[in-house]
This record gives structure tokens, C-alpha cells and sequence, in this order.
């Protein structure tokens, strides 16, 4: 009998052009069926338990999907039997071009925010700083196999973590869920960009890693690749010890 070779969807052409490669990707989701989405989401816990089987993180933010976004819902519940912590992402009341971390439990109430997005409605509910977590699950528009994300163009994500250009390797661990179709050949790299450590599809998991000189990331797919060099411009960044954030120059 022949060996079964897995094919994933052809990658989308590199472009520079973030604004055309965003609208085609979302379209790619979109396209998506509804058995396909289901599809996709029961491939993705099976992924994301093989991660977390051996993960010793504790506390995980996670959003909820939407605009075709692959859906993780179904980890949530797996997350508790393992009495691990999940937390939801909301714009912060005051910094509100950044995101804090509500932990969500079965009685916790949600409500829809500027961009209908359900998020955790009480401003008194246990919370953690974007530092303070263990692994964070990102949506993405798109991404490439070296640890690159394309989002929404709202950079929240990218201010949130912006501390993690100065020092890559201390926690969050940050992991972009995607389907396999939003992968793409290349993505052009800005200056405010945080890279990924690890993409999780409902197929496959692609590891990337920093160099160890600090020029970019090394990701194993089936080999290594190098990410182009990252340029480090001023950008806001939290200090963990004195929980103080210092204001930098912020590319919009």
C-alpha cells in the first residue's frame, strides 16, 4: 500500500501589498463551509492537546472566533478538566488601543465591544496582565511557515506584546490558530511586528525559534528557514517587575 502523503492548501503568493493579501485571506476563510469550519475546529483540539499535553502552561488567553476564524471553543472545556486557566482578551478600559485578560468561567457574562466581538462583561472579574500569562492563542489573518502574522490591521496584539521584541524568549509563549489555507508563501515584515513561536492549524503545528544572534526566527516545518531580519523601532513595552509601561513612538 502507498504511504498517505498529507497535501495542504497552495500557500498564497508573497506580496507586499498587506491591505490585497488581508482581503484574499479572509475571503479564503470565509469560503469555508460550515461542515469544513466543524471540521477544522475538531482538528484543532486534537492539535492543541498534543501541545498542551506537554505544556506546563497554567494560564492561557484565548479568544472567540469570528469572521471565519478557526474555532477553539472546544478547548475551553478541555482546559478545565486539566484545571488549567483560561483567560479572554478585552480592550483595556483606558490603554484602549491594547488588550488585558478576563478569566472566563461558566458564569461568566459576555457582552459584544465596538467591533462585536463577545468579550467578559464585568470590569471586576479576576484578570491578568498580558505578562503574567503562560501561552496566549491568537487569531490571524494570515501567517508563513517562519512564525510571521498578518491580523486585522488593528495592531492590538502586536501593542499588547510589544515588550516581547526586547526579550522574545520570556512568557507569553505566543501561538497564532489558523486554518491551513491561510498560510502564505511570505509575509512582509514591519518594524511593530511581534513574531509567533508557534502555529497551530488543525492539521499540523509549525515551531518557530529566535536565533540565537537575535536577527530573526528559524522555524522547523521540515527544515530550518529564516525569517527576514526584524528592525527594532521604539514601540511600547511593559516592564514585568515594576508593572509599568513605557510609551515609545507607536506605528500605526
Amino acid at each position: 500500500m502507498a504511504d498517505t502523503v498529507t497535501r495542504f492548501p497552495t500557500p498564497v503568493p508573497a506580496s507586499a501589498n498587506r491591505r490585497q493579501l488581508r482581503r484574499t485571506l479572509r475571503q479564503r476563510r470565509r469560503a469555508l463551509s460550515d461542515s469544513q469550519q466543524r471540521a477544522a475546529a475538531r482538528g484543532l483540539i486534537v492539535q492543541l492537546m498534543r501541545y498542551f499535553g506537554l505544556s506546563r502552561a497554567r494560564h492561557i488567553g484565548l479568544y472567540l472566533p469570528n469572521d471565519g476564524e478557526v474555532d477553539p471553543r472546544a478547548f475551553i472545556e478541555q482546559a478545565r478538566r486539566r484545571r488549567l486557566s483560561v483567560y479572554l482578551p478585552v480592550l483595556h478600559p483606558v490603554l484602549g488601543n491594547q488588550l488585558w485578560f478576563y478569566r472566563l468561567d461558566p458564569r461568566t457574562r459576555l457582552r459584544r465591544n465596538r467591533f462585536g466581538i463577545p468579550e467578559p462583561a464585568r470590569r471586576n472579574a479576576p484578570r491578568r496582565a498580558p505578562w503574567a500569562l503562560d501561552a496566549v492563542l491568537m487569531p490571524l489573518v494570515g501567517f508563513d511557515d517562519c512564525g510571521g502574522r498578518l491580523g486585522m490591521g488593528g495592531g492590538f496584539y502586536d501593542r499588547t506584546f510589544a515588550f516581547k521584541r526586547q526579550a522574545y524568549a520570556r512568557p507569553p509563549a505566543l501561538i497564532g490558530l489558523a486554518h491551513d489555507e491561510q498560510e502564505v508563501e511570505s509575509l512582509p515584515v514591519q518594524t511593530w511586528d511581534v513574531p509567533m513561536s508557534r502555529v497551530i492549524t488543525p492539521t499540523r503545528q509549525i515551531v518557530c525559534q529566535k536565533q540565537a544572534s537575535g536577527t530573526g526566527n528559524v522555524a522547523g516545518k521540515t527544515g530550518v528557514q529564516r525569517h527576514p531580519r526584524l528592525r527594532f523601532g521604539r514601540y511600547p513595552w511593559a516592564d514585568r517587575r515594576q508593572g509599568r509601561r513605557r510609551l515609545g513612538r507607536i506605528p500605526r
